[in-house]
């Protein structure tokens, strides 16, 4: 039995990130997190950093990788 990150079609994709919006540079199926190295299929990638240009799993890895970048980020002023 195949998942869906097999076969022909299952190749990591490279991703130009923009505001709001992403650009296939080389087709694949799926990015890996950034900070998990978790497999994300285009169809489910909603969170990304467009000035590191790296794609998350969701918004509390997001959330998290934005404070580690920005440890000013953790006191609140």
């Amino acid at each position: 039995m195949m998942n869906r990150f097999e076969g022909p079609g299952a190749r990591e994709a490279r991703i130009r990130y923009l505001d709001g919006d992403f650009q296939v540079t080389s087709p694949g199926s799926f990015v890996r997190c950034a900070v998990t190295g978790d497999l994300i299929p285009l169809d489910e990638l909603k969170y990304w950093s467009v000035a590191r240009q790296e794609p998350y799993r969701d918004a509390a890895v997001s959330l998290s990788r934005e404070i580690d970048m920005n440890p000013d980020l953790r006191t609140r002023k």
